[in-house]
């Protein structure tokens, strides 16, 4: 563990150098690295930051649920972060997944959706069926969450934002077929780490499901001067729960009769940017 600071960067700049740092050297932090920010706008400021800073291309975004009552607080129920396309993978080519040992790291089984058409221009909130229009494809997946910083979650929503919503990768399954009736949204799905159930839900029972985390993403990426473009993919939330692994365990998901699985291991320094042997963007 590290701590990280320095004189002379106001606190935004000094929290977002020192989680691009951090993740960059695959090292934890002993202390959240700034005054904790306290509204929306300036833990995406925060996250806009790093982004900056950190210089990868964005191959999709993260979309996660924030639970009552701070929903209420806040005034949203959703949070997003990047997912850079270096930390993309086709569950095809890749079997093993890093994540920041010293900090947090945890399995999601997740909604793939991929965006074909560029939202309209200007701040609107979409309907669901007029974000439905902007998906050509939904895959299966696994969304894996780490952090530098162990108490990211613990620590509440607007940390976990200002460190790219907690996101380290995406794993894409198979593509779900005749997603757009959505049946998908009632299958059964079954996370498991090491062979057993640690979570049974269906996305359902996610507020209003993978279509509406791509309504709510439009409008947060627009409030933030930014858009999805097509190609780019929505982790649409956590399906089961947000599931903690460590280094040498397995996690699967069981989405209805299809699955998806990886192994965990520690992320080395020229991992914590992607570069692993296998890496890709996932399916076209």
């Amino acid at each position: 563990m590290k701590q990280i600071g320095g004189a002379g960067m106001d606190n935004e700049d000094r929290i977002a150098q020192a989680f691009v740092a951090a993740r960059r050297g695959a090292y934890g932090v002993s202390e959240y690295p700034g005054a904790r920010p306290e509204t929306l706008d300036r833990a995406y400021a925060i996250q806009d930051r790093a982004i900056a800073i950190d210089g990868r291309s964005i191959a999709g975004w993260k979309v996660g649920r924030i639970p009552a009552p701070l929903d209420g607080v806040l005034g949203t129920n959703r949070l997003a972060g990047p997912i850079f396309a270096d930390q993309v993978y086709s569950a095809a080519d890749t079997a093993t997944l890093p994540v920041i040992a010293d900090g947090f790291a945890a399995g999601e089984a997740e909604f793939c959706v991929r965006i074909g058409r560029a939202p309209p221009s200007g701040r609107i909130r979409l309907t669901l069926d007029e974000a439905l229009e902007l998906v050509d494809a939904v895959h299966i997946g696994v969304e894996i969450a780490s952090s530098p910083y162990a108490h990211i979650n613990r620590d509440g929503p607007l940390v976990t934002i200002s460190d790219y919503g907690n996101n380290f990768g995406l794993l894409i399954g198979d593509p779900v077929p005749d997603w757009q009736s959505l049946d998908f949204l009632d299958w059964p799905v079954v996370s498991r780490i090491d062979g057993v159930v640690v979570g049974q839900a269906s996305a359902r029972a996610m507020l209003d499901g993978p279509i509406g985390a791509v309504a709510f993403l439009v409008d947060c990426l627009s409030a933030r001067g930014l858009s999805l473009a097509p190609g780019q993919w929505v982790s649409s939330g956590a399906v089961t729960g947000v599931h903690v692994v460590r280094p040498g365990q397995r996690f699967e998901a069981d989405f209805g009769e299809m699955r998806v699985s990886c192994a965990i291991d520690a992320a080395m320094p020229a991992q914590a940017m992607g570069v692993e042997a296998g890496h890709g963007t996932g399916p076209g």
